[in-house]
């Protein structure tokens, strides 16, 4: 059956029995897929039902669905013209594992950061209402990220009367305005019927047509409800900020979430449908263990078992983190809802009382950070790189300006794979070098990120480090040698031509200039710390009139601009940086690094012009 959808108009006339056999479909679909590719499993498959009841109820793209975060929006992609291009989601030149504008005029947002589909749906239904437009715009959000703080900030600005927004809320770990005892209970399920809609606009009708006194009735009838529904219930957070609030109804029960989504559709202003999901509904490992398969990676579909993993860069850092508060009283770990993927789920059970995770509010998390480093305490901070971005005001301003000691660790560091444009770990480099007093450093192996960790617990100020997703490149590395702190040069004086680099492009580096043995000398820099940065100094250090810069990182803003700043400031010195100009699409790290000059053949052709200039 899914194969025939075409599109959401192609759901409208299907009865029950068969949106429970598209369903069941869609999921087989999505696991499939999953366990070749990778993607986010367990909130994709507790969103079938929802998405199918969406696209029943409104008529998309005219009407305006925004999907938070965009990794719970599989079955929507399946339903909305993509699912002769399913296969192909996270791989090059296929389809996203988010949603994407460029993709489909069903997305309307490219998403992959936490708490924007709120703020976004919210001014696209504001913008409508300007020009006239009578469209829905619906915004699809995770209770994960209600601890974003845009969400309120946003939620305190949907009180807009005649406002066709409606918010529908995600409730699949933990629970938001729970009632308890009975009666609560039953007035949920009342308030949930569809007897109870009918019997409301009947009254309303009836009512409503007799001159002079109806409409006082049906407002004293409205009065005695809210009298009644505040006695035994209480108001609940969204109601009490203006949303017209229903639920909490079963999520993966498409006629209740139908039923509730054509309710919202008749009031005026906006509603919020509070919904429960099962996360990883339908396949038993995800359903189990939601947190294994939020993301998962390759898989046997048939048991859920994944292939053994190897240490990662994260896995090091948690451990030798565990290490070094096990010797230090004063440590504390922090993150923001990323636990698991930075490494800290260890620290977090030996060290529970050290352990804060904020939930998705890195901005929290930094500020936070500057607290406990006036306390007397020494925060480390483990962030991805791309969720970094969002904490910059407060790094600057409640950590760095406060001349305070905290540790930043820096993870995912440079080009990252599937995940695609959202999720590039590309502007850290550039972001801090713009802090005074910052010191940065970028390890290539585990041996520099402990070296590295060390010398940023012993530093002053704000001092971080910045290192890959996955594992070390295994290459002969015996040949570098130290060339001060924080730089190692491999070959010796005498060169036609350096490459400086950092971190995990040294590998490219090295055989770029195994490609260039015998036609000219190049000498290979690597710099272990980035910032702050002598230009002037590294330029001596390469000494050769010939410079590539290749840089895992922005070009605006990073290390290679300033050298080449630098250069231009000599004679006969010419630089030319290979580094990330621009958005990048989801690929694996090698057709990545391809595209932006990064790999050996690439760098190697530069060097090759470089030498003609």
């Amino acid at each position: 059956m899914l194969e025939k959808i075409k599109s959401p108009s192609d759901l409208k006339a299907l009865d029950n029995s068969e949106i429970k056999v598209l369903a069941a479909e869609i999921r087989e679909k999505i696991v499939s897929v999953s366990a070749q590719s990778g993607g986010h499993l367990a909130s994709n498959l507790g969103m079938v039902e929802a998405t199918l009841a969406l696209h029943r109820v409104f008529d998309c793209p005219h009407d305006s669905v925004v999907f938070d975060v965009g990794h719970q929006c599989y079955a929507h992609k399946l339903l909305t013209g993509r699912y002769e291009k399913f296969d192909t989601i996270r791989t090059p030149g296929g389809i996203s594992g988010f949603t994407n504008r460029s993709e489909s005029e069903y997305d309307v947002l490219t998403a992959g950061h936490s708490g924007s589909a709120l703020p976004c749906a919210l001014g696209l239904a504001r913008a409508k209402a300007i020009r006239g437009d009578r469209s829905w715009t619906v915004a699809v959000i995770g209770d994960g990220s209600f601890t974003n703080g845009m969400v309120y900030e946003t939620l305190n600005s949907c009180t807009q009367k005649d406002l066709r927004l409606i918010v529908v809320l995600n409730d699949n770990e933990m629970s938001i305005s729970k009632n308890v005892g009975g009666m609560p209970n039953y007035f949920t399920k009342l308030r949930n019927s569809k007897r109870y809609f009918n019997f409301k606009r009947i009254l309303q009708t009836v009512f409503g047509a007799i001159p002079f006194i109806g409409h006082g009735i049906v407002m004293g009838c409205y009065h005695i409800k809210e009298f009644l529904k505040h006695l035994l219930l209480h108001t609940n957070f969204f109601e009490n900020m203006g949303l017209y609030y229903m639920g909490p109804v079963d999520g993966n029960d498409e006629k209740k979430m139908e039923l509730l989504l054509r309710e919202a559709k008749t009031k005026n202003g906006c509603s919020l449908i509070h919904m429960m999901t099962v996360k990883g509904k339908g396949y038993e490992p995800a359903e189990k263990r939601p947190d294994m398969y939020h993301f998962a990676g390759n898989f046997d579909p048939v048991t859920g078992k994944f292939p053994t993993q190897e240490s990662t860069f994260s896995s090091v850092f948690g451990s030798y983190l565990c290490a070094k508060a096990a010797d230090d009283a004063s440590i504390c770990a922090v993150t923001a809802a990323m636990a698991d993927g930075t490494g800290l789920s260890a620290f977090a059970r030996i060290f529970p009382k050290r352990f804060f995770d904020v939930g998705i509010a890195e901005e929290c998390a930094a500020t936070m950070c500057g607290g406990l480093a006036i306390g007397g305490s020494t925060p480390v901070l483990a962030l991805y790189s791309t969720f970094m971005q969002r904490a910059y005001d407060q790094l600057l301003e409640d950590v760095a300006l406060q001349n305070v000691h905290a540790v930043l660790a820096i993870d995912r560091a440079g080009l990252v794979g599937g995940d695609g444009v959202t999720h590039q770990g590309v502007y850290d480099v550039a972001l801090l070098a713009q802090m005074p007093g910052v010191t940065l450093w970028s390890p290539e192996t585990y041996g520099e990120l402990k070296y590295c960790f060390d010398k940023c617990l012993a530093g002053e100020g704000l001092c971080a480090f910045r290192y890959p997703k996955g594992a070390q490149r295994e290459y002969d590395r015996s040949g570098f040698k130290s060339a001060g702190e924080g730089v190692e040069v491999l070959s010796g004086q005498d060169c036609d031509a350096a490459i400086l680099t950092y971190g995990r492009i040294t590998s490219e580096a090295v055989r770029a200039r195994e490609l260039l043995c015998g036609e000219y000398r190049v000498k290979v820099v690597k710099l272990v710390k980035l910032l702050p940065l002598d230009a002037d100094s590294v330029l001596d250090i390469c000494g050769a009139s010939r410079v590539l810069v290749l840089e895992e990182g922005s070009r605006r803003g990073g290390i290679g601009e300033a050298v080449a700043a630098a250069a231009a400031r000599r004679d006969g010195v010419k630089v030319k940086v290979c580094a990330v100009d621009g958005f990048l699409t989801h690929a694996d790290v090698p057709t990545l690094e391809k595209q932006c000059g990064l790999d050996a053949a690439s760098a190697a052709s530069a060097v090759k012009e470089l030498m003609k200039l």
